[in-house]
């Protein structure tokens, strides 16, 4: 019978994963089977893979995925877990583009990172493409001694080249949870911080640090100067880039003030890639990886409000049956491309990795890596 009807037909010896590649296997073949049936037959590639293969699932990805991998976590975490981890030679990264990009940035030789949909983007992490920053950073050298005043900032949400760029010219990459250390670092040997792709985040920890509103700007990338005049390039100490991440932007102030009139005692907590109008109004403040482990560690009959991604707030809900946990938004606010990466696509990336044939993989350029990989580590040292 068929392999791509009879899962159990997969069950080869692990040592045949090396063997010479067979044919590809191809993604229309399973885009209409059942939900039951490509579980089933992800668990079967994955036992055939054995140590030839990790999962890694990101804390938005829905349940059908997660419940697959073998680590779950943020990005950059999981980036580095995977690394560590070099005796896998095979990594299917379950999250978005620029994540499996960092998985391989800093994975070993040895090591293939597999995505299982390519179409699975990131809206913010497009919202600033390297043409963009070098025609910024152009721009800024027409106004000052950009080398030497301005410090590139990139947020791990972006793309190889980006970082790539931070890398060539002394700057830095930063997580939501690094980026006031960061940020401290940047100042103290440069007066400016070109801080992108996400206005919101770096304008929260600026913020937070009570760094003075009148010192940042915002860059438009399809205005001349950013939107700016000379005078304000000059006196700006913080460049905001003007991008956002289309889940975080859709919370409001309005949903907070809801929940505070229906519960008196509840916690609000959101991601710092909200607005700062929703930032201001919370309780707490923090990553994905932050939020886990406080609503976690919270009293039980505690209530909760969570403004992040839904995948992750309903896990919570279901995890954390001894709290309540509301999500914040009466929107179904879901990471649209990290949801992408369904179970058709991911048994499609298995079963073919289970045959030989490798998928989907992301290869960073050798230049990018390396300046990219600096940006990484000047990071990582500082955390």
């Amino acid at each position: 019978m068929n392999n791509l009807l009879n899962p159990t037909s997969l069950e080869i010896k692990n040592d045949s994963v090396n063997a010479s590649m067979s044919t590809e296997l191809s993604i229309t073949d399973y885009q209409d089977r059942p939900a039951e049936e490509l579980f089933e037959r992800i668990v079967v590639a994955k036992k055939t893979l054995g140590d030839q293969v990790l999962v890694l699932g990101h804390n938005y990805q829905r349940d059908e995925i997660i419940v697959h991998a073998d680590l779950r976590g943020d990005s950059l975490i999981l980036s580095k877990l995977a690394a560590e981890r070099s005796e896998f030679p095979n990594v299917v990264f379950c999250g978005v583009h620029f994540m499996a990009e960092t998985a391989d940035i800093l994975s070993r030789s040895n090591q293939t990172v597999i995505l299982p949909d390519l179409a699975a983007g990131c809206s913010m992490a497009d919202m600033a493409a390297i043409e963009q920053v070098d025609e910024c950073w152009d721009a800024l050298a027409q106004v000052l001694s950009v080398e030497d005043v301005v410090t590139p900032v990139v947020y791990v949400n972006s793309a190889a080249d980006l970082k790539a760029f931070c890398g060539e010219h002394g700057g830095v990459t930063c997580t939501s949870s690094t980026a006031k250390v960061v940020m401290d670092w940047a100042w103290a040997r440069r007066e400016k911080i070109l801080f992108f792709p996400d206005e919101h985040l770096g304008r929260n920890v600026a913020n937070k640090m009570g760094f003075p509103k009148d010192e940042m700007i915002v860059w438009d990338p399809f205005k001349v100067n950013g939107g700016n005049t000379v005078d304000e390039i000059r006196k700006a100490r913080l460049i905001l880039w003007k991008g956002h991440c289309s889940v975080h932007q859709m919370f409001q102030p309005a949903h907070i003030d809801f929940f505070r009139k229906q519960y008196s005692d509840i916690h609000v907590i959101v991601h710092p890639e909200c607005h700062e109008n929703v930032v201001n109004k919370a309780d707490h403040v923090g990553s994905t990886e932050f939020i886990i482990q406080t609503v976690s560690k919270a009293p039980a009959g505690t209530t909760w409000v969570v403004g992040t991604e839904l995948n992750l707030v309903n896990r919570l809900k279901a995890e954390q049956t001894d709290k309540q946990v509301f999500f914040l938004s009466p929107m179904v606010c879901r990471c649209a491309t990290m949801y992408r990466i369904d179970a058709a696509h991911m048994c499609w990336c298995m079963e073919n990795l289970a045959q030989g044939n490798v998928v989907n993989q992301i290869v960073v350029p050798d230049a990018d890596k390396v300046l990219a990989k600096i940006a990484l580590e000047r990071m990582m040292a500082l955390s």
